[in-house]
């Protein structure tokens, strides 16, 4: 399975965890009231079209009439354990799942993968495991929780000594570099991306399924 591109760009990433300072964070004050956070915790997200997956009864016929079951990946939750040398992220999520016919007890087992990413791209671990759901006899719909962990080295998810001094340096007005934004630099930006990790969870799809998800 291919992944495009991360969760959010990495300078993005930095914006967007504002505000949630934890003990050993590096933070970078701006500023102009706004403050960023870098953690050595991973992204954790759904990388597009692999939220969902839809089986039909006869294969090759995508319609809605041959229409078998949908089942959807939702409420991801994430936590993230910094105190040892390898960082650890865990989280759990629900699966919702609808047959269109509910006749009869059925159990249905799908498969997901849980990947950690660097820098956007570079896959360092990919595992698979499975869910697995029980309708009752005249029931519709049914629903379970998946577990994903993953762990990361420190190390690889900690900037440089050197980039940080230029990241967290204060800049007095007339400095010749007061007005820049050291996040601008092309080393700065390469050095986050290089320590940027995601934990990314979805379905196992086939290529088929993709395809649909893609193309629906």
């Amino acid at each position: 399975m291919t992944f495009r591109k991360p969760i959010l760009p990495a300078l993005a990433l930095v914006a967007a965890l504002a505000g949630c300072a934890r003990e050993g964070d590096l933070v970078i004050d701006q500023g102009v009231g706004i403050t960023a956070v870098l953690t050595s915790c991973p992204a954790v997200g759904i990388p597009n079209f692999t939220g969902d997956i839809t089986a039909f009864r006869t294969a090759g016929e995508p319609t809605l009439n041959n229409l078998d079951m949908t089942a959807t990946i939702t409420n991801l939750r994430s936590t993230c354990d910094e105190s040892g040398e390898r960082v650890y992220s865990g989280a759990t999520f629900d699966v919702l799942a609808r047959r269109t016919d509910a006749r009869g007890a059925r159990t249905v087992t799908l498969p997901y993968f849980v990947t950690v990413l660097r820098g956007g791209s570079a896959v360092v671990t990919k595992r698979l495991g499975e869910v697995t759901l029980t309708f009752a006899d005249g029931q519709e719909r049914a629903q379970a929780t998946g577990k994903a962990g993953s762990f990361v080295n420190r190390a690889d998810a900690t900037l440089p000594a050197d980039i940080q001094e230029r990241i967290t340096r204060k800049r007095r007005a007339g400095d010749v570099d007061a007005a820049l934004d050291p996040l601008s630099a092309p080393e700065v930006r390469a050095a986050i991306q290089r320590t940027s990790f995601e934990m990314l969870i979805g379905f196992q799809l086939t290529e088929q399924q993709l395809a649909y998800n893609v193309t629906r």
